[in-house]
């Protein structure tokens, strides 16, 4: 009889201990995944998507030759650029598109209506923060003048755990979500992303099927799951910016060029919150303009487009630009 008390006791005890172990593993596991998404430099997949794309569609290259063109021409005729905003705006549809895993990852309505406003603020330059451009910067800042205005959520349970560069959360049948009448909507996705990354996008003339913006979930509007240094909503604003044609502020090389006459030359990305004034290393040696939405410091720490960023950004929404349809 104690025998078999004991054999009893025995498996009752090897059961607990399983089951604890699973909880401690699953635990274990939810720790990991926090972890996997606690990224302390804003690191954005834009050119590496864009590398992706050329590489697999030569004609990719002669097309955005072509609004290249266009936008440089478009962007020194001030009036045909102020022919586009007669109101004073642009209002473009959002649908934004949200791939889970766990509670967390759905991130909520109201995440999602911060992220909204952020665009709204930044690009409108209300942003409270917008009074903090030095002096030196004040002449060239600007706001673009476009509204967002959200339209659709979509949401989607997924077993996924993390998302590449692959564009597979654009498409339904790769466990994603197809994008919304992309050529008259801007289609955000939130999801977990790999390899740091805080978001991409895709630039003009890249496939309608795969048109938008990826924004990982911690870093996706300013309320709810958004974690410092990336809480502010501007990572949207920086990737939005490369949608509408922005290249980074450094022009991915060092000392490159960001198509844009009013920003100074920076040797490279900066990171964190530089302190003012931050000398680049090219000739002459400017004052970098650290707080650019398209430089990579943290979201606290940019605030400002510039007017010869908004006449580019602008263009593309012109008569016979990549994105004319969303000003009609």
């Amino acid at each position: 009889m104690k025998k078999e008390n004991l054999k009893i006791g025995l498996l009752i005890a090897a059961a607990f201990m399983t089951f604890s172990c699973t909880k401690m593993d699953s635990a274990k596991n939810e720790r990991i995944d926090v972890e996997e998404n606690a990224v302390l430099k804003r690191e954005c997949g834009s050119m590496e998507v864009l590398n992706q794309q050329l590489s697999q569609d030569p004609s990719l290259q002669q097309r955005m030759n072509a609004i290249e063109a266009f936008t440089q021409r478009l962007a020194s005729n001030e009036k045909e650029l102020n022919s586009l905003l007669p109101d004073g705006t642009i209002e473009i549809p959002v649908v934004v598109n949200v791939l889970y895993r766990t509670t967390d990852e759905n991130i909520s309505d109201a995440q999602i209506q911060s992220q909204i406003d952020v665009l709204n603020e930044d690009f409108s330059g209300t942003n409270a923060d917008y009074g903090n451009v030095p002096a030196l910067f004040s002449d060239s800042k600007a706001a673009i003048g476009v509204k967002f205005k959200l339209v659709n959520i979509f949401r989607k349970s997924t077993k996924k755990r993390s998302w590449g560069t692959d564009d597979a959360m654009k498409s339904t049948a790769r466990g994603g979500i197809d994008p919304t009448n992309p050529t008259t909507t801007l289609n955000l996705w939130s999801c977990t992303l790999g390899n740091s990354l805080l978001g991409y996008a895709q630039f003009p003339g890249g496939a309608p099927a795969t048109d938008g913006v990826v924004i990982l979930n911690t870093a996706f509007g300013r309320v709810g799951t958004a974690r410092a240094p990336f809480n502010k909503g501007r990572t949207a604003t920086h990737e939005v910016g490369h949608w509408m044609n922005l290249r980074h502020i450094w022009g991915d090389a060092t000392c490159g060029n960001d198509q844009v006459n009013d920003t100074p030359q920076h040797n490279a990305a900066n990171y964190g919150c530089p302190s003012y004034p931050h000398l680049s290393t090219c000739t002459g040696t400017p004052v970098e303009m650290t707080m650019n939405y398209m430089d990579y410091t943290d979201d606290a720490c940019m605030y400002m487009f510039t007017a010869g960023q908004k006449a580019r950004a602008l263009a593309v929404f012109a008569a016979g630009g990549p994105r004319a349809a969303f000003a009609n």
